[in-house]
């Protein structure tokens, strides 16, 4: 992965790069045909950046027409497995070279850290998608055990057209979630990018073309998702949706499928993640360390954020202190200085929606240790990271998920109190356990009612291990790993009778 540049550099670059912003629909750039178009801003500085193709209901249907023509012909559906692989790994090798182009794009838009798009966010997407390329020939079929006189397949098979409506805190990276595993397995893909994050995904597409993935099989309709996001939910040729974002958006999407055509739906929604740290923690510092991260990478906009932190009250002031100090590392300013780790929030109403949050969190009296208040960066939208103490487990800011970099510190007297307090939430996607007992950590992970539970650290795995949750945090799949294949793909059985028909059996 190239290193990184300067602020300058990378001013300069923001000031110098063409902007994609119209629609990818069969292999071209296109406006939307109704010449709609919306804004996309830049969130640190409050400034207009360019206008993007809003796509409606006649572009959405030439999409999936374009998307079913690809799919049928069988150019890439019914392509060798290994020419998609080495198509896709092109389009890693492409997505490298212009590694400071995407992470610009990236960085503008949605106001994260150049330093974490460039060496967070882009090198995993890259490696979810060679992961994903390379797996495409190593994938086997099976026989079922159905006795001499019989041959039984059970294969798989690409779904056809897939929609994948991203979030807009990972844009590229919820990308390459999407795309590797659906493109892997044949099937002819429409992006609907969120509304505030459009131009790398559009930039991708482009090298998708260059790379030769042909026209059809990857297509991007950026849009609002109440017209473009509907429209796909409803469309009656779409046979599958993979969502990322808020759980009220996820359940419409059910909802139009059950209205429509009974498209597959696989959700991954929000979260509350707990992380408990009980008493015989070791190494204070180190758990400070993950809790920062877990809490405040990203400004807090991540669905597996760590956003409660249930602590045993001996150790309370101790991780407190030390989460303080933690926190100087984390300078918050300008997105495109890489010196930066915490950069602006994605819009004005998430700006408002999160300020609204410490409010309550204030009136319903937690207290706040450090920050609670907008940071002053010009025109942008900055909130300092936030901690609250003293925190009740029925308190507003302990129960909803903020999409923030708020967090809550509630004190417990035992590791039951931590379970319970831990699980009494709708959510269930990802949670963190610290303690010196491993069987003790390994029977608490077993209870606690999450996707992705870590053990004396904070993470999500890694390519192999699956990405979803429980309860309202997920439905009907699985990001990454080869479960991800499992969700674009149908399952068929083919059957052959080879008895001989001269020879008759009895049965006794």
């Amino acid at each position: 992965m190239s290193s990184l540049l300067t602020r300058e550099e990378y001013n300069r670059l923001a000031k110098s790069l063409p902007l994609p912003t119209n629609a990818i629909i069969d292999g071209k750039a296109r406006a939307a045909q109704s010449g709609e178009t919306f804004e996309t801003s830049n969130p640190a500085t409050g400034q207009v950046i360019a206008r993007i193709a809003s796509c409606g209901k006649a572009d959405v249907d030439l999409a999936v027409e374009k998307a079913r023509l690809a799919f049928e012909c069988g150019i890439w559906s019914r392509a060798h497995p290994t020419e998609r692989k080495r198509v896709m790994r092109r389009l890693v090798k492409l997505l490298e070279r212009n590694v400071h182009e995407l992470a610009v794009l990236e960085a503008l838009e949605s106001g994260k850290p150049i330093f974490d798009a460039q060496t967070i966010d882009i090198p995993e997407a890259l490696h979810c998608l060679e992961w994903h390329a390379e797996a495409t020939d190593k994938l086997y079929g099976q026989t079922s055990p159905s006795g001499e006189d019989v041959v039984s397949m059970i294969i798989r098979q690409p779904l056809g057209v897939v929609a994948c409506v991203l979030p807009w805190n990972f844009p590229i990276l919820m990308l390459a979630w999407k795309i590797g595993p659906a493109l892997a397995t044949g099937n002819s893909v429409i992006i609907k990018p969120a509304e505030q994050t459009n131009m790398s995904t559009l930039r991708v597409a482009e090298l998708a073309l260059e790379a030769g993935i042909p026209a059809g099989v990857l297509q991007v309709v950026p849009g609002p998702g109440e017209l473009t996001g509907r429209e796909l939910g409803m469309h009656a040729d779409i046979d599958m949706v993979a969502f990322t974002g808020s759980t009220d958006v996820g359940r419409k999407f059910l909802e139009y499928s059950a209205r429509s055509n009974l498209k597959r739906i696989v959700l991954e929604c929000g979260g509350k993640n707990p992380c408990i740290v009980l008493e015989d923690a070791e190494h204070i510092d180190v758990v400070a360390q993950h809790v920062t991260q877990a809490a405040f990478w990203n400004m807090g906009e991540n669905c597996s954020s760590t956003s409660r932190v249930i602590v045993h009250e001996k150790i309370k002031p101790k991780l407190v202190e030390t989460i303080l100090h933690k926190l100087r590392e984390w300078p918050l300013g300008d997105p495109l200085d890489p010196a930066n780790r915490l950069g602006a929030i994605v819009s004005k109403e998430q700006f408002d929606r999160i300020m609204g949050y410490i409010k309550k969190g204030r009136a319903e009296g937690a207290k706040v240790v450090v920050g609670g208040s907008a940071h002053k960066h010009g025109k942008g939208y900055f909130i300092e990271p936030t901690i609250f103490d003293d925190v009740r487990p029925e308190m507003t800011i302990a129960r909803e998920e903020i999409f923030g970099p708020v967090l809550s510190i509630i004190s417990v007297a035992g590791a039951d109190e931590a379970v319970r307090i831990a699980n009494d939430t709708d959510y269930g996607l990802a949670a963190s356990i610290f303690t010196a007992n491993i069987g003790k950590a390994h029977r608490i992970a077993r209870d606690i009612r999450a996707g992705t539970v870590t053990i004396n650290c904070y993470g999500e795995g890694d390519i192999t291990t699956p990405f979803g949750g429980f309860k309202l945090s997920g439905f009907g799949g699985r990001d990454k790993s080869l479960h991800a294949h499992d969700q674009y793909t149908e399952l068929k059985t083919i059957w052959t009778d080879i008895s001989d028909p001269k020879v008759s059996r009895s049965v006794d």
